[in-house]
């Protein structure tokens, strides 16, 4: 921002005037391109910083905003504003940051071409790790504190590396099939590829203003972003990301939408991704680099969804937050609708064997509860009361115990332990009172786990799978999601996919 500028200025003698108050009558407009364009766009697009838009600032309270101008962001270029501007002109900013632009902000193909940086060419780096451990059984820790990623061993629990990322990751990153990659996408539409032999970003790419999430195909040639703004599904070559189909997410009345989620389909090569404003589920096959849709019409807007684990269904979240639907991908067609009040995240279910059959569990974003349903009769088999609405849920194949927050409400700093074969709550864990504990994951055997501090001085946990003893902490700086090499690329049906 200006006022960065103006410190260094001043620091090396080239500007010698004291930095005055702006006053309280300056238009907003201008205060922002004065005080803010520099890192976050005189569009609001964003630049070094991210974008300030309504869409992107979706999940920061307008209040949150104005304690950052005033104070600014540990960690971060992004210094407080309390000696340079009125509370006034602090206040007006953070209203203006949150009204959107008078016109839509365009995304298309100058503008990703244009936002495309390639440091590490594909082929251009080693093939062999620069350092000693087992490759299948690393995490990756994304922490959201201050925008970095952990790498960590697996076997002794201990960092290996920590890198900065982009601005507000979200949704899981993605491995190329070899485990060697990882893409990572954020808020603002980023995309980025990171060699973990090298330890280095070898290509970026911004897909859109507003990006959901992203998928990597089965054979690890393609990376298709879903994007909130523009409404677009946007095609990458996985190699060096360079853009291949920018593919517009509409009806055919014309009707666009934004994409709730998408996720590759490993046993139909292909990608499956459901729309938010519009109720169509739409499966993506790349021949030749270029995209064949298949649409197929739904009963309602679906929100996140999951796959049983031979991909011959989806089970979407409804956005009413009161059921979800069963939809056969062969067909196309509704095959059940189960009753699941509380709006289930399905993006977070997993599957196991009970009793001769496969079921799934889900938490639930407004109810303190889990669903299990059994996946032949698409029945509620039963529903586990627990101690808040829940965000995360994991296992492991190998795991008797399926682990679940209640991220929501005054209980957030517990998780449960369920026995899968009792279906039944077995133990209850505090690990830090007062902080949040969330989102477990397994290592490649399934006997040890992660589990989040979900706090700027927070920390992962490291538990053992059998006996649910903690064997040590990894201060870390609000932890947030923990990614498995094998789990991922394996497809294993106690994580996410």
């Amino acid at each position: 921002m200006q006022k960065t500028l103006n410190v260094l200025m001043l620091s090396a003698g080239l500007l010698t005037a004291p930095l005055v108050m702006a006053s309280t009558d300056t238009p907003t407009e201008t205060l922002y391109q004065q005080h803010c364009a520099s890192c976050h766009g005189s569009d609001r697009l964003g630049g070094m910083g991210p974008a300030l838009l309504p869409e992107n600032l979706s999940r920061l309270k307008q209040s949150q905003a104005e304690a950052a101008i005033r104070e600014g962001r540990p960690a971060t270029q992004m210094l407080g504003f309390a000696d340079t501007l009125s509370d006034e002109s602090i206040t007006a900013l953070a209203d203006y940051i949150y009204q959107p632009p008078a016109q839509e902000p365009a995304w298309d193909k100058r503008e990703i071409v244009g936002s495309h940086l390639l440091p590490h060419p594909s082929g251009s780096l080693p093939d062999t790790p620069a350092y000693s451990a087992d490759m299948m059984n690393l995490f990756l820790v994304v922490e959201i504190g201050d925008h970095h990623v952990t790498l960590l061993d697996g076997d002794s629990m201990e960092p290996i590396h920590r890198f900065a990322s982009r601005y507000a990751l979200h949704g899981g990153p993605k491995y190329s099939p070899d485990g060697r990659y990882v893409y990572f996408g954020s808020r603002d539409g980023w995309i980025t590829k990171y060699d973990l032999y090298n330890l280095k970003v070898v290509a970026e790419v911004r897909s859109g203003i507003n990006m959901r999430n992203i998928a990597v195909s089965a054979d690890g040639k393609h990376v298709l972003a879903a994007n909130y703004l523009p409404h677009t599904l946007v095609l990458f070559d996985a190699d060096n990301l360079d853009l291949l189909e920018i593919i517009p997410v509409e009806n055919d009345a014309g009707e666009s939408s934004r994409v709730s989620a998408v996720y590759a389909a490993p046993p139909r090569n292909s990608f499956i991704a459901a729309l938010k404003d519009i109720p169509q589920a739409w499966e993506i096959t790349v021949e030749n680099n270029q995209a064949r849709l298949r649409k197929m019409q739904t009963d309602t807007w679906l929100d996140d969804f999951f796959f049983d684990p031979d991909y011959e269904h989806l089970i979407g979240a409804a956005r009413d937050g009161k059921h979800g639907l069963v939809i056969n991908l062969d067909t196309g067609e509704t095959t059940a609708e189960l009753p699941l009040p509380g709006m289930p995240h399905l993006g977070s279910g997993i599957t196991w064997d009970y009793n001769g059959s496969r079921v799934m569990a889900t938490p639930h974003f407004r109810t303190g509860a889990v669903s299990i349903i059994d996946m032949d009769s698409w029945k509620v088999i039963k529903t586990l009361e627990t101690a808040g609405p829940g965000f995360f849920m994991r296992s492991h194949e190998n795991s008797r115990y399926a682990w679940v927050d209640v991220f929501f409400g005054p209980n957030k700093d517990k998780v449960h332990v369920i026995d899968k074969q009792t279906l039944e709550i077995v133990k209850t864990l505090q690990p830090e009172p007062g902080k949040v504990a969330a989102h477990v994951e397994f290592d490649r055997e399934g006997k040890k786990l992660l589990l989040s501090i979900w706090d700027e001085d927070g920390a992962v946990i490291v538990y053992d799978a059998d006996t649910l003893e903690e064997e040590k902490r990894i201060p870390m700086n609000k932890p947030s999601g923990k990614y498995n090499v094998w789990n991922k690329i394996n497809y294993e049906e106690g994580t996410s996919h």
